[in-house]
């Protein structure tokens, strides 16, 4: 039998050790679903794993993709369940880590599927966009589907801001005359592997603690200068992230430099409460303290492995 031990939890918890050291325990290799960390462009602003660390266990996942590549969660499911094929030749364990929940959920679970939706519909939505902006899309999923936009509003608030995930939230509404959530979680697939879910937690005021100081770090590695650099880019979907649109802010003259890191701070720690609000949900994971030693961990994996 195969297993995908899935660790997960909010960001600068700690997820990218306790990985390391499982893999290097069980003798197999990491899938990374941080949709944050595929980019090549974005290695400051997304924590991604030091060269050491990446040099002591396999990954997969990072930044293998540019910002101007066409990337969505469809495309990683398919690309992840193949690798997962590969490395259950070799091994049948690997460790999948990251806090991106729609990500997990898609290896896991599968995608939801919808009907097709007819042009013309798409066009028409477009066209109003176009000429009344994101607020026409907010208030039109608003008013179609609005449970779907009060979880939006809780637990992803920048799904919001993004109109091209908008548009197809309210094209599915208009053109099935359902809502999009009545589409979701419909989804049984068949895997080849039994996933073990470990969950990473801490008191909320460390892990504020460990955010604050982590953006202190990625200041200090060169942050600005990474943004810098992809300041005529800004425009960019993959940026349209934490990190990235407070440093853009302040290099639009929005805002002071000190300002900026302040706003990373607090939006930071907002994600990392949406993160667990998205993990705290499912069952199946078991939590453990951040500080947990892998040998507990390890019992636990074991004793679901037997």
């Amino acid at each position: 039998m195969n297993y995908l031990i899935v660790v997960v939890g909010p960001t600068a918890i700690g997820k990218t050790a306790h990985s390391i050291a499982l893999a290097q325990a069980l003798g197999c290799e990491i899938l990374s679903c941080d949709s944050r960390q595929f980019y090549k462009e974005m290695r400051i602003g997304t924590a991604v794993p030091e060269p050491d660390e990446l040099a002591a266990a396999p990954h997969h996942f990072i930044q293998h993709k540019s910002i101007r590549e066409s990337y969505n969660v469809g495309a990683f499911e398919k690309e992840a369940i193949a690798k997962l094929d590969e490395l259950y030749t070799k091994s049948n364990t690997a460790i999948m880590v990251g806090g991106s929940g729609l990500y997990v959920n898609a290896v896991l679970y599968g995608l939801d599927t919808f009907p097709p939706i007819e042009v013309s519909i798409r066009e028409s939505i477009q066209a109003h966009y176009a000429a009344q902006g994101i607020e026409y899309l907010q208030n039109e999923l608003k008013r179609l589907d609005p449970a779907y936009y009060q979880t939006i509003q809780t637990e992803n608030p920048q799904t919001l801001q993004n109109p091209q995930r908008l548009m197809r939230f309210v094209e599915v509404c208009v053109g099935t005359k359902k809502p999009y959530s009545s589409f979701l979680q419909q989804v049984s697939v068949i895997r080849n592997f039994t996933p073990i879910l470990i969950g990473l937690d801490a008191p909320r005021e460390v892990l504020y603690e460990r955010i604050n100081l982590r953006v202190d770090q990625m200041m200090e590695k060169g942050l600005v200068q990474e943004v810098i650099a992809l300041q005529d880019e800004q425009d960019n979907n993959a940026l349209q992230t934490v990190g990235y649109k407070e440093l853009f802010a302040h290099l639009n003259r929005n805002c002071s430099l000190s300002e900026a890191v302040d706003a990373i701070k607090q939006n930071t720690r907002r994600y990392a409460k949406r993160q667990l609000t998205w993990f705290k949900r499912n069952a199946d994971i078991q939590w453990f303290d951040y500080q947990s030693p892998t040998a507990s961990i390890l019992d636990y994996i074991n004793s679901k492995r037997n």
